[in-house]
């Protein structure tokens, strides 16, 4: 009995960080931002495998391989991530959350697998016969396992987000990625053509719940449906509304394509998609946890609520928009290179969407102040415009083809990425002109390297081989952008950000080779 208390005492101290109570501590501030590099590690890691894979997998598959598991995944793919009714981030917030409540969630995100399982399932014959492709209705069918397998991840993970473990979850998410790559590669191998397609997100999830129930060792009981429940799902369900507008706002684009120009054509622009969703995912996507997480803990301090997202987005921004500068010049080589000269028309395609990703990166951390601040119903709000702007958007480039519908996406996302921001940070005091004040030197330097870039790509180097034009743009575009953004328009403080991360990760006796200079510690303008 002795033995039998003892160990009870020390699962219950395991799980207690899990459970604890929000309060911010000396040094908050700094164990996000080391939160924010280690995601961006493993995000970092998980394109170079996705990428990795692709690079067999695009030499194995067809275009047409890539539209039909696309033409699945445009209209099925919403359901993965609604499973658990966007409770993930309502756990993360809340101030105080119980096992019995997380219980609760639980099993309601496992009925809501299961049922979206059975109607996908269901839905097959009549996706294949929308399309006119019959190949579709046993995708369909085996895709539907996504949602169950997805559903046994949800808690786990945003508990482990709760506690800040975010190394641990890149570490788990590291290895279920290179796993589900090389089962993807294998089956290709085999001659089985889309089906590695099909089954590589079905064994990402598994490999996921594995490695997530392994280290938090939470096990769901008996579940207790208390008001706070009932908050929190309402909460997600407003987040849960964001994230449907704004799967349809991403997602319509494809089955049109699908529909009217067929699976190849789709398949060249799902390609160009997947690399621009892959920059995207890690430069920003990773950083959302750790943004939710660090500013619901100063949500009751507005002044340091707002200097921890000044000083965050300015960063992100610093780094984020010209990346996808860079990716629109040197895009056409890049996706020769990488995947084989039978996907040039993707590279084409992506020369325009990554224009988009500039003021995209900008406007996706919308969610770390819905979130942090308790507002999922205005981000829901939000993504209701957001569709409509979309929708309106495809409407006005379909009768132009792929390149009229990413041209039109570009204009779009320039015109709502400001106000985006400014209505999501409203009901904490941040408006379009604080937006703007952090973000547009770095926005303006990416912009004119690019149209430098662009202008000089073919009459400088035009003759130049794919390899060696990528390394001269690339070189080029760094001196154009840090000249504008560093010396001119004088933003240093993302670089201090950097500096100073890498000397505290690194050994102690290495840490006197990383100096910061004076004139980074602080930037030429007025911070928030």
């Amino acid at each position: 009995m002795e033995l039998l208390s003892t160990a009870v005492e020390t699962t219950h101290d395991a799980l207690s960080e899990f459970f604890s109570e929000h309060r911010t501590s000396e040094g908050h501030g700094q164990r996000s931002v080391r939160g924010g590099a280690v995601s961006l590690v493993a995000r970092a890691i998980n394109a170079f495998i996705q990428i990795g894979s692709v690079l067999f997998l695009a030499r194995l598959l067809t275009p047409e391989d890539y539209g039909l598991v696309g033409m699945v995944l445009a209209i099925t793919g919403y359901a993965t991530a609604q499973i658990d009714l966007g409770t993930r981030d309502a756990i993360v917030q809340r101030p105080k959350i119980t096992k019995g409540e997380i219980s609760a969630l639980f099993w309601i995100t496992i009925a809501i697998g299961t049922g979206f399982s059975l109607i996908i399932s269901a839905a097959g014959p009549l996706i294949a016969r929308f399309y006119h492709e019959p190949r579709l209705t046993m995708i369909t069918m085996v895709s539907s396992l996504t949602f169950i397998t997805g559903a046994l991840t949800c808690q786990h993970y945003a508990l482990l987000r709760r506690a800040m473990h975010f190394r641990d979850l890149g570490v788990i998410e590291v290895i279920a990625n290179v796993l589900s790559a090389a089962i993807a590669v294998f089956v290709a191998f085999s001659g089985y053509h889309y089906w590695a397609l099909v089954v590589r997100p079905i064994a990402v999830n598994v490999l996921l719940a594995g490695g997530l129930w392994l280290r938090c060792r939470w096990t769901p009981g008996k579940p207790d449906y208390t008001t706070g429940v009932k908050e929190m799902v309402k909460f997600g369900l407003h987040l849960g509304g964001f994230t449907f507008s704004d799967y349809v706002g991403k997602s319509v684009d494809k089955v049109a394509i699908g529909r009217n120009s067929g699976p190849k054509a789709l398949g060249y622009y799902q390609n160009a998609s997947f690399i621009y969703e892959n920059l995207m995912g890690i430069l920003v996507l990773p950083l959302h946890s750790v943004a939710v997480s660090s500013l619901s803990k100063v949500q009751s301090d507005t002044a340091q609520f707002r200097r921890l997202w000044s000083k965050a987005l300015s960063t992100l921004t610093f780094y984020a928009t010209p990346a996808f500068g860079l990716l629109a010049v040197t895009s056409k080589d890049i996706v020769v290179i990488l995947l084989g000269q039978k996907w040039v028309n993707a590279g084409i395609i992506l020369s325009i969407l990554a224009l988009r990703g500039m003021p995209h990166s900008i406007e996706r951390t919308l969610g770390w102040l819905h979130v942090s601040a308790g507002r999922s119903d205005r981000w829901m709000r939000y993504g209701i415009v957001a569709a409509l702007a979309h929708i309106i958007a495809l409407a006005v480039g379909l009768p132009f083809g792929v390149m009229g519908i990413v041209t039109a996406y570009v204009i779009v996302m320039f015109i709502l990425f400001i106000p985006a921001l400014a209505y999501a940070g409203k009901p904490m005091n941040i408006g379009a002109k604080e937006v703007i004040n952090v973000v547009w030197r770095q926005l303006f330097s990416s912009l004119l390297a690019t149209a430098v870039l662009f202008a000089l790509r073919n009459l400088l180097f035009g003759s130049f081989s794919p390899i060696l034009r990528t390394v001269c743009l690339i070189s080029l575009y760094c001196i154009i952008y840090l000249l504008s953004v560093m010396v001119l328009l004088r933003v240093r403080t993302p670089v201090s950000v950097v500096l100073r991360l890498v000397r505290d990760i690194l050994p102690a006796r290495f840490r006197r080779f990383v100096k910061i200079p004076a004139f980074m510690e602080s930037d030429g303008y007025q911070q928030i």
